[in-house]
């Protein structure tokens, strides 16, 4: 075996531009799985990080049921009330902190500086306890501001940076879609989730964004259990309440956890299928593979016919072919997984990206399967020359 080995490693090196580009299907295909998996990797773990962030006991409560009653135009209507988060939050309060959001868009000016396309979230006092925000300078407004509509606002830092380049913004007025706000407090930054910057956003008293907008149903109702063990208590309780105003169509209930699960459902199915579309490179990449020992079988038969005929056997000339496309396969799998990780790790400053083990076992074992799978025929029909036919070849 050592001899067939070193025959096929000699074999290799005497036509090295061959060999090097046939393994450049290879090294391609196990590159891009790497890249591609570790994207749909980073894709999940951002997205996982970003809803943990909200709090770890969050409940949703969000208008019209996931496949309920639509409209004639297919829109779900919405029915949700302040007067809804009101009866959660006297009901509840033991067991979950109660936080509705009124949210619009809109711009937001001061001086001649605007803000176009900012998030616009009418909330009360109980908000930064429901949904973890931090507060970076200033304070949140209390109770009786947010009953009141007292125009006061916490902006992201997006805005801040936007409007107040090289001023305190602590104070200062803002003008949100035409009406005067103080600004009281700053939120700490967030970043970018799909494109959307977090940041890029206001929060002001529910009783004033329903006064200025001219609405009384609330986007969403968030619940934040006051322990892990009473999330299910809460979203039992939270739809046996609602039931009683509105029916089963008119609102859904979704927790943290199952919106992660459904998110890591997604993500895990992206990942499979960009590996699999990367793993058609690694196909293509085998078919070179056979296609360029066959030539070298056809350009090799009198060397084929003058090693059987001094008693070389069957089997050592189909290992030595077979061997010589798992080097090829191998090498490319090796140098792959090299560009692969150097790869994502460049990638990762600049995107998502998380490598990760599995990608590289699967990658690397696929890349050897290749090498086996379409040096056989090959190695096969080498191994199936008559000596006498193959010495008359010319």
């Amino acid at each position: 075996m050592q001899e067939l080995i070193k025959l096929s490693y000699r074999s290799l090196l005497a036509n090295k531009l061959r060999s090097v580009l046939t393994t450049l299907g290879i090294i391609i295909g196990v590159f891009a799985v790497i890249i591609l998996v570790s994207i749909g990797t980073g894709v999940q773990s951002y997205i996982t990080n970003q809803i943990s962030g909200l709090g770890s006991n969050l409940i949703f409560v969000i208008p019209g049921r996931v496949g309920g009653a639509r409209t004639p135009g297919g829109i779900q209507t919405n029915k949700l009330l302040l007067s809804d988060a009101t009866m959660l939050e006297n009901k509840l309060k033991d067991i979950a902190h109660v936080g509705p959001v009124i949210q619009k868009a809109s711009t937001v000016k001061y001086g001649n500086l605007s803000d176009k396309a900012v998030s616009i979230v009418g909330t009360t006092a109980n908000y930064p306890d429901t949904v973890k925000i931090t507060i970076e300078k200033g304070t949140f407004f209390n109770s009786s501001q947010a009953r009141a509509g007292t125009r006061v606002v916490l902006i992201g830092s997006t805005v801040a940076s936007t409007l107040f380049p090289n001023t305190n913004p602590m104070g200062k007025t803002v003008t949100i879609a035409g009406t005067r706000y103080t600004v009281i407090g700053i939120l700490q930054k967030r970043g970018s989730i799909f494109g959307i910057d977090q940041d890029n956003t206001v929060i002001i008293p529910i009783a004033a964004a329903k006064r200025q907008f001219g609405v009384t149903n609330v986007n969403t109702i968030y619940l934040s259990a006051k322990t892990p063990e009473l999330v299910s208590t809460v979203k039992s309780r939270t739809n046996q309440i609602l039931l009683k105003r509105l029916s089963e169509d008119d609102f859904s209930l979704q927790t943290q956890e199952s919106t992660l699960d459904t998110i890591r459902n997604i993500t895990n199915i992206l990942s499979v299928a960009l590996g699999g579309i990367a793993g058609i490179s690694l196909l293509v990449g085998g078919i070179g593979i056979m296609n360029i020992m066959l030539v070298s079988v056809t350009e090799r038969t009198r060397e084929i016919g003058l090693r059987k005929a001094v008693g070389a056997r069957r089997v050592d000339i189909l290992l030595q072919f077979l061997l010589e496309a798992v080097f090829l396969s191998l090498t490319g799998g090796i140098i792959g997984i090299a560009i692969g990780v150097g790869g994502s790790l460049v990638l990762s400053k600049f995107f998502v990206s998380s490598i990760t083990p599995w990608s590289i076992i699967v990658a690397f074992t696929f890349s050897c399967l290749v090498g086996v799978v379409f040096g056989m025929a090959p190695a096969i029909r080498a191994s199936n020359l008559s000596p006498i036919e193959a010495l008359r070849h010319e």
